[in-house]
């Protein structure tokens, strides 16, 4: 069975959890490749309105294998506080897996994310805090903790205690203020020991899974011009969301990949600092905000909001390989009578617009094609010539039904 790759085509925020939970439906296993806690993925089943975090969004089936790849960075108090959150709404967390080879976040990290975001100055990145990067800095020096320790409890606790004690040195040097390291020992050893049953080789799980015949779907958090390498860097996440990023979380290589969607919002977000050609700064970027409800799932930070640009997604289609488009809240553009979007940039490095007459209807009850206003269709077929790879899926709503399946 194909492997399926979800990633952002963008700077994050492009309604993945939604995609995802409706592509779920057909497979059996559900994987996070990478990032950590500063991911926010929401879908809406009715009146209920579910915002992950950390467990895979395949979680809302039963069916589903939940995973949480060697990729993934895990604070392991936002877990255990979102696992609660779902069994307390009678979502069951039993089947959840945690990479034994995945990074634990600790409170250090946090308290260093701050300093070093401090220190910036104005030049700060405007990283969410949670530890992500300072997390995935000391799985690069190769001391971090990983999930596995905690199957030894003793040596889990004195791994704790150490790293916590030469952290502080690193804190108090930066004029913060020291962790208490028996304090962080205690908590840990009580998470780590709830954290023990859901910890596995993931690899082997996975593996396992394909010669099954088992279809698997891998969840990717930010998106392509976040990723270290390949986004606006310096102004970027810790980690590599593209589907390259995927194989390297997972344990999967890349022959299994066959299907790779790439999700892009009928508009542009961003959050924090960095580049953004198509930004909107007068009263339509505050329109696409309140009609868009673009606050941060995490953070609760406003985005910056734009039109659409073409350019990027193009961008984005060579470096996942994407196979095809999933084009999400079509509907906020709504009440637009014209929509921009972005098809090159100018020798000054400026935006230069398609401009196409908009719909002027509620299309948040469509389903189907043929219900689709012209003008609608008009946008996803420009979409697609700029951009080369089909559009698969139209998103026109909030609801976990909202959506047309274009192709």
């Amino acid at each position: 069975m194909p492997v399926t790759v979800v990633v952002g085509a963008q700077w994050g925020d492009e309604g993945k959890a939604k995609v995802i939970d409706l592509l779920a439906a057909d497979h059996s296993h559900v994987v996070r490749y990478q990032g950590g806690h500063n991911a926010g993925h929401t879908v809406v089943v009715g009146a209920e309105r579910y915002a992950l975090q950390l467990v895979p969004s395949g979680v809302l089936y039963t069916h589903i294998i939940p995973i949480i790849g060697n990729g993934v960075v895990v604070d392991l108090p936002t877990l255990f506080k979102e696992i609660d959150a779902l069994e307390g709404r009678g979502i069951s967390c039993a089947k959840l897996k945690v990479s034994s080879q995945a990074h634990l976040i600790f409170p250090w990290h946090q308290t260093l994310d701050a300093l070093y975001e401090a220190g910036r100055g104005d030049d700060r990145i405007g990283t969410t805090l949670k530890g992500i990067g300072p997390a995935y800095a000391d799985k690069s020096l190769r001391i971090g903790v990983r999930a596995g320790e905690v199957l030894d409890a003793a040596a889990f606790a004195a791994r704790v205690g150490q790293r916590a004690a030469a952290a502080n040195a690193i804190i108090a040097a930066g004029g913060g203020q020291p962790v208490d390291v028996d304090a962080v020992v205690d908590q840990f050893a009580e998470l780590g020991a709830r954290l023990a049953p859901y910890v596995i080789d993931t690899v082997e799980l996975l593996h396992d899974a394909l010669d099954a015949d088992d279809a698997i779907l891998l969840e990717g958090a930010q998106a392509t011009f976040l990723d270290l390498d390949h986004g606006t860097y310096p102004f970027v996440t810790s980690s590599n969301p593209t589907a390259g990023g995927a194989c390297v979380g997972t344990g999967i290589g890349p022959r299994y990949l066959t299907r790779i969607v790439g999700i892009t919002k009928a508009y542009t977000t961003r959050v924090g600092s960095g580049p953004f050609p198509t930004e909107l700064t007068n009263e339509l970027g505050d329109k696409l905000v309140d009609i868009g409800h673009e606050f941060g799932t995490v953070t609760g930070r406003r985005r910056r909001c734009g039109w659409l640009d073409c350019v990027m997604l193009r961008k984005a289609v060579r470096i996942n390989s994407l196979t095809e488009l999933a084009l999400t809240k079509l509907d906020v553009l709504d009440t637009f009578p014209e929509v921009n979007v972005c098809t090159e940039y100018d020798a000054g490095g400026q935006p230069v617009y398609a401009v196409l007459d908009g719909w002027l209807t509620d299309i948040s009850a469509v389903s189907t094609v043929d219900d689709l206003p012209p003008q609608a269709k008009a946008f996803i077929d420009l979409v697609e010539r700029e951009v080369g790879v089909p559009v698969r899926i139209v998103g026109t709503g909030a609801e976990r039904e909202s959506y047309v399946i274009w192709r």
